[in-house]
Order: C-alpha cells, then sequence, then structure tokens
C-alpha cells in the first residue's frame, strides 16, 4: 500500500473547504485508515461503525484485540447517537473541558458501533478534539472516528507526521501532516459511569483541574498496579511507548544518577539520559535527550515522545530517565514513562525520606 501525504497548514483561513481535508475524508468514508494531528499526539483514525475499517487500524498497528479505541466526534449530536445516557458528572465536564484533550468513558448503546472498538465491553470512550485540522476532517467525515495514536502498538506515541511515517509508512492509506502537535501526551480518560469518577489514563487534563469542576476523582490502581483484567481504556494493561533500548527510572539525586551512568560506562555499556534542562547542566551521559524544564511541566510532556523517540536513532544500550511528582501533568508524565520502562526503577535507598 502506498501512504499518501496531504500537508495542511492548520492556521488556514479556509480550513473548512480546503481540498485535502476533503480527499482525507473521503478516505475515511471508504472505510481506510488516515493518520492525522489532534492537540495531544497524531492518531490514527477509521471510521469507528466498520469492523472492516477498525480491523485496518489494529492490522497496521499490531495492537492487541483486547485494547479498546477511543471514538472522535465533531458534533454534540453524536455523542446521542452513540451512548446510552450523559450523567451530570459527564455533562459538566463536556461543558468544562470539550473539545479538549479529555476522553469520557459512558455506557455505549448497542449496535451503533464496531464491537472492536469498544473490546467487547459494554462502554466507550469518546472525546471531541480541539484541533482545527482533527476538527475538519471528522466533520466533513460525518462519522465517529475511532483513532488511537498513529504508531507501531507499545512504541512512544507521534507528536509529527514523521514519526507516523517511521512506523506506519506502506501500512495505512495517508496522513495529513498539519505539523507538530501541542499537549504532546495523549488525553485525560475518566469512567463517569461510575457512582465516584475514575481517571483510568492520566493526560492533558489533570486530577486537579477535573477536581475544580465536579469534585473529587479518584485515580484507578491499576496504573500503578498492573492487573491482567480487561482494560477498559487505552493503555491500562500493555507496555507502551518504548524505546528499542531499555528505560530504567531513577529515583535520586543528580550525584546518585550519574554513580549509576558511570557504572554502566565500566562495564562497556553506552547510556541514554532523560533529562529537564536542569538536570542536563548537571549530568553527563553519552546520548541525552533534554526534556523541556522542570519550572513548566507542560514543556517536558510536550518534548516526552520526541525525546523517547530520539534514541532510536542511536546506539544507546541502556537508557535512564529523571523522576516527576506525582501532580499536575506530573502524573501523566510518570504514566507514560513507567510504561515505557515496565515499571522498572533504581532508587536511592539512602536518600532522605
Amino acid at each position: 500500500m502506498k501512504t499518501k501525504l496531504w500537508i495542511v497548514d492548520k492556521d488556514v483561513d479556509n480550513l473548512d473547504s480546503y481540498p485535502q481535508i476533503i480527499e482525507a475524508a473521503s478516505i475515511l468514508r471508504e472505510n481506510e485508515t488516515v493518520a492525522f494531528p489532534t492537540e495531544t499526539v497524531y492518531g490514527l483514525g477509521a471510521n469507528a461503525t466498520s469492523d472492516e475499517a477498525v480491523e485496518k487500524i489494529y492490522q497496521a498497528k499490531g495492537r492487541p484485540g483486547d485494547n479498546p479505541l477511543i471514538v472522535h466526534i465533531a458534533d454534540y449530536s453524536q455523542l446521542d447517537e452513540l451512548v446510552e445516557e450523559i450523567p451530570d458528572t459527564a455533562e459538566k465536564l463536556i461543558n468544562a473541558f470539550w473539545p479538549g484533550p479529555l476522553t469520557i468513558i459512558l455506557k455505549v448503546k448497542k449496535g451503533v458501533l464496531s464491537q472492536r472498538v469498544t473490546a467487547g465491553l459494554n462502554t466507550v470512550g469518546i472525546r471531541m478534539p480541539d484541533h482545527p485540522i482533527a476538527f475538519e476532517l471528522i466533520k466533513h467525515a460525518k462519522l465517529p472516528i475511532a483513532a488511537p495514536s498513529a504508531n507501531s502498538s507499545g512504541k512512544p506515541s507521534p507528536t509529527t507526521a514523521q514519526h507516523v511515517l517511521e512506523d506506519l509508512n506502506g501500512k495505512i492509506a495517508g496522513i495529513v501532516d498539519g505539523g507538530e502537535t501541542g499537549v504532546g501526551v495523549e488525553s485525560t480518560v475518566i469512567d463517569c459511569t461510575l457512582k465516584q469518577p475514575v481517571i483510568l489514563r492520566p493526560g492533558g487534563i489533570t486530577k486537579e483541574q477535573l477536581e475544580e469542576v465536579i469534585g473529587q476523582v479518584v485515580v484507578d490502581p491499576g496504573l500503578t498496579n498492573p492487573k491482567d483484567t480487561r482494560p477498559k481504556a487505552p493503555g491500562m494493561k500493555y507496555t507502551h511507548y518504548a524505546p528499542n533500548a531499555p528505560v530504567y527510572l531513577v529515583e535520586g539525586n543528580s550525584d546518585f544518577m550519574q554513580e549509576k551512568i558511570n557504572e554502566k560506562r565500566r562495564e562497556g555499556l553506552k547510556v541514554g539520559a532523560i533529562l529537564t534542562e536542569e538536570s542536563a547542566r548537571a549530568i553527563d551521559a553519552d546520548v541525552v535527550a533534554v526534556c523541556g524544564t522542570s519550572r513548566h511541566l507542560e514543556t517536558t510532556a510536550h518534548a516526552l515522545y520526541d525525546a523517547l523517540r530520539s534514541f532510536n536513532q542511536s546506539d544507546v544500550d541502556i537508557i535512564f530517565s529523571e523522576v516527576f511528582p506525582l501532580k499536575g501533568i506530573g502524573l501523566a508524565i510518570m504514566n507514560r514513562l513507567e510504561k515505557a520502562a515496565g515499571h522498572r526503577y533504581i532508587i536511592d535507598e539512602h536518600a532522605e525520606k
């Protein structure tokens, strides 16, 4: 299969009539797969009502069959067509954060979506993207669009069209190149089918922001204690976001990380490190991926996947990453890093608690 590339400027005035958008939307209606930018990462879209179309997502990504997909919409009326009910908590979150990087889990209407989307569950995650290209593409397709991240399953999510090409060239019908994405980590997923709303995946909307709107929100314990049960949202069960070399999370000060780097160098290994601008001034590794600043962790989230992918262009044998506080966007950053590392930590046991 030849993958077609459309280059689109998201800031043009006539985006709603852009021929590249219209052509890409027509291909979606033909039950083919098209990658496109959202405000979080690039998504791999297909008609969410078609088993044939959704199966092409799983095939292109090599995605496990029990990993459900998020459905993207561009009109609020589509929500009523897809779900049984919209609880008050969901209504408040929609009013506060849509369009935006928030996916809401709701009870799905039977027989509307492909069961490949829901992975056989009676719920579905839905969001309305806040990106002009994604919005116009979905609007022109006149379909609910299933769209996981546009990468090979388990690899770092793509934040540029080039990342998509590296993983999926020749496996999908087309890519809409709208430049670099913004947030850098995927949407927050919150389950609103329960009396107590539960975050199933931290992301672009923080726990603190959610609680300002609906009160107390809990974080699913499965995020920190991987389970073998069937996941209700993408990213809950499998290792994700991993570069080719193994990743370890280093919990300790700069001297401790430098010590661990030097140990591996003495063993003859080439060491990579994921560091903020501040830490990079104090730590020496063979290959350093500078990942934003600790003063503004939004910059770290934005740069995270590009940093992880960058190591695949080098021949490092092992990667160490610093860790981040579990609050605000830091919760999403650590969720992605723990997935990339397979929850492997190196902890300074002598550090002050």
